[in-house]
């Protein structure tokens, strides 16, 4: 009989044990693998690893934090300091100038129809939403509408979306649809003005549709210039 066999009798749990073990040491080398992987992908995509897993020391993320500590909280007022006090800033327009023309027409054609009314740019949907559902209310709150009619008591009316040259790309059209069923539900009424499409016609019949009259305004004049938004 063969010493191997003997010990097979001897132990029968032996084989069993000897797999678990093979199992262990197998699974370990492939999670070492796996870390030794994503280190290297981390070293290649410091920022893309910041924005899946926050800021760390070493994507120049929190100065002196452990990383361990930060995966656990959010970020205090301290934190978000130091991280401001450590980056450069600089000055954007608000507006490009398409959409800036189109905000100049949208302000002179509301203040025709009713001065009380008045016309915002770069609106957070979730200031002028609001909601129970705190799952709902975060699929919005970080989401902007271009430009807003708000009335005389500064109540939101309608969202106009300027559709740019190139708009519906990637998941465009999805928040889009997010953004117009939201304001749907709350009453806001959703509008297009599209690049190269809309002229300042459509624009002014589309505000006159829009927003009331105010009693003694005058019938509004039709705009000299019939160059598309």
């Amino acid at each position: 009989m063969s010493t191997e066999l003997a010990l097979v009798i001897q132990h029968p749990l032996l084989p069993i044990a000897l797999w678990v073990i093979g199992i262990g040491v197998g699974m370990g080398i492939e999670q070492f693998r796996s870390k030794l992987r994503r280190n290297a992908w981390r070293k290649r995509n410091p920022m893309r690893w910041e924005r899946r897993n926050g800021p760390t020391a070493t994507t120049g993320g929190w100065p002196g934090s452990a990383p361990a500590a930060l995966a656990t909280r959010q970020p205090d007022a301290a934190d978000q300091l130091r991280i401001v006090m450590g980056a450069a800033f600089s000055a954007q327009p608000l507006l490009n100038k398409s959409e800036a023309r189109v905000l100049k027409e949208l302000e002179r054609f509301v203040e025709d129809c009713n001065p009380q009314w008045q016309v915002m740019a770069q609106v957070s949907v979730g200031e002028i939403l609001r909601s129970k559902d705190t799952a709902a209310f975060t699929c919005i709150n970080s989401k902007r509408v271009d430009l807003l009619l708000i009335d005389g008591e500064y109540m939101p009316r309608h969202a106009l979306e300027y559709q740019g040259w190139g708009h519906h790309q990637g998941t465009a059209a999805a928040r889009d649809a997010v953004k117009k069923e939201a304001l749907r539900r709350a009453g806001i009424g959703y509008h297009e003005v599209v690049a190269g499409q809309t002229t300042p016609s459509e624009l002014r019949r589309l505000v006159e549709k829009l927003v009331p009259k105010r009693a003694g305004t005058d019938q509004p004049q039709a705009p000299p210039s019939e160059k598309t938004a």
